[in-house]
């Protein structure tokens, strides 16, 4: 984090801090008049473009309740700015805390706090000087606007909640309500002896209670508010002794130094009072309501803005960083696997040349075999087989019983090449072209003949017998299969003559048939 100055601002003194990491280094002090100005103005004139901040400790601070509606975005900054216009004459410094959204019968409302300086000439001159250095003014507090940051760093989170700090400006009182700012008070101090101040605490506690009772900020029978009271180092029992609870107030004290602790300041100028705490929040822990408007803050908004940007292009470069590593890491695994292909390829090829030089020495190369056992096993898987044939003779003969095979032959040939026993010409197939060219590449066919007899038939029944075969042989001619030949046992010529094997009546042999079918080879 960029170390920051915080002008921490009363009505007797101004004092410049610096935040550093170990706490917090007084750099100068100044009145309050045109002298100190002049030398406010010379300390500045090295520190343009330093981060600013001014913490104001007065009495005439304002506070006022209203309700506006519930509204977002540009309409709500439209009505808070006339709100803070009809309040105070003097807007430049001026806020509208929210104190959260109430229900007032069907309109939704939101609370806010209006809150001011009753005198801001007194700081507009110290503004002007740090927007004529160029500094960067991140904001203007109040310590009542750093109170709820305070309760919350001490572990204090009761939702009423007196918080009284001893300063160098004098008793500063402030009422946190639900972690809200409240109101404020800062009552002058003249006798700080330990029995006195705690006096003093006592007494005030009960005048604001009084006070807030009488605004009907504060309940009258809500019960006893808890004050939280930050003794001067070393003066934590006096406190105690003194400051002892009843039914409108319950005090806790604790020691300068524990509160310290708590909001991380662990150096603190000699002479510093518990508004140091406060700087510290302001340096350290701000809060995001404030004083100042966009006019003193606009340098300090322009380099958030430059941040952003930064912060934006950090967080897109190591994006960026992130992919390419990740992409680096896919290269060096697909470079690793690459190799580990290579290397199987290496050996792969050394034993293919140790297996080929076992071979024994032929006529022609390496690359013939090659073709010619790729070419071998192409014409082998193409080659027809006998397989189906078979099985669809044997499914046909198997809803034939009365037909006896005895033998079955199969072959590959040409369109015509079938011939029976007697060596009689073949039909062709049907779609073969008898009359086809020599040079023209005939369609090759698959051919099963089936021989076989006829059994359960009358032997000189000729009709039966050959309607039976031609019934066989419808019923082998499907699946894409063709009749090429059928032989009967018998046959009728042209001129009436019968003429065929019906057998004898010495051998008693059944009739014998030969069918032959062919399909296409694909």
């Amino acid at each position: 984090m960029a170390a920051r100055r915080i002008l921490y601002f009363t009505a007797s003194e101004h004092f410049l801090y610096r935040s550093t990491f170990g706490g917090l280094e007084l750099e100068a002090r100044f009145a309050p008049n045109e002298q100190g100005l002049a030398e406010f103005q010379a300390t500045l004139g090295d520190k343009a473009g330093a981060l600013f901040a001014v913490l104001a400790d007065l009495a005439g601070e304002d506070f006022h309740e209203e309700q506006i509606p519930l509204l977002r975005g540009g309409d709500r900054e439209a009505v808070v700015a006339r709100r803070l216009a009809q309040r105070y004459r003097d807007s430049r410094l001026a806020a509208a805390l929210s104190l959260g959204p109430v229900t007032a019968g069907e309109r939704r409302n939101e609370r806010v706090l209006l809150a001011s300086f009753t005198n801001t000439q007194q700081l507009a001159p110290w503004l002007d000087a740090l927007e004529a250095a160029g500094t960067r003014l991140s904001g203007v507090y109040s310590v009542p606007l750093l109170a709820p940051a305070l309760a919350a760093s001490v572990g204090a989170r009761e939702p009423r909640l007196f918080i009284v700090t001893a300063h160098r400006a004098g008793l500063r009182q402030c009422y946190v309500e639900n972690g809200r700012i409240r109101f404020g008070r800062l009552e002058p101090t003249v006798d700080t002896a330990p029995g006195a101040l705690a006096e003093f605490v006592r007494t005030e506690s009960h005048r604001l209670h009084q006070y807030l009772v009488t605004l009907r900020a504060l309940p009258r029978d809500g019960g006893p508010v808890k004050v939280l009271v930050v003794a001067p180092p070393g003066e934590r029992a006096a406190f105690e002794s003194k400051l002892t609870s009843d039914a409108g107030l319950f005090f806790r004290t604790i020691d300068y130094a524990e509160a310290a602790r708590a909001v991380r300041l662990k150096q603190t100028p000699p002479d510093a009072q518990s508004e140091a705490l406060f700087v510290q929040l302001a340096a350290r822990k701000p809060p995001r309501e404030q004083f100042a408007g966009r006019d003193d803050r606009r340098r300090y908004l322009v380099w958030q803005l430059q941040r952003g940007v930064v912060a934006a292009g950090a967080a897109g470069f190591l994006a960026c960083a992130l992919f390419s590593g990740s992409r680096w890491v896919d290269v060096f695994n697909t470079r690793s696997e690459a190799a580990q292909q290579a290397a199987s390829a290496q050996n792969a090829a050394q034993q293919y040349e140790r297996i080929t030089a076992t071979f024994p020495v032929t006529d022609t190369t390496t690359e013939n075999l090659k073709v010619t056992v790729v070419e071998f096993r192409r014409i082998a898987e193409r080659s027809a087989s006998p397989d189906r044939a078979f099985r669809h003779v044997s499914a046909v003969l198997d809803r034939y019983p009365q037909f006896e095979l005895d033998t079955l032959r199969w072959n590959v040939g040409k369109a015509g090449e079938a011939r029976d026993a007697a060596s009689t010409p073949a039909a062709p197939a049907a779609g073969v072209a008898p009359n086809a060219k020599a040079d023209e590449r005939p369609d090759l066919y698959q051919f099963t003949e089936v021989s076989g007899r006829v059994n359960a038939t009358q032997r000189n029944d000729y009709r039966a017998i050959t309607a039976q075969v031609q019934n066989f042989a419808s019923a082998l001619v499907t699946e894409g299969y063709e009749l090429v030949r059928t032989q009967l046992p018998f046959d009728v010529t042209s001129e009436g003559t019968l003429s065929g094997d019906m057998g004898t009546a010495e051998t008693n042999e059944a009739p014998r048939f030969t069918i032959t079918i062919g399909k296409r080879l694909r």
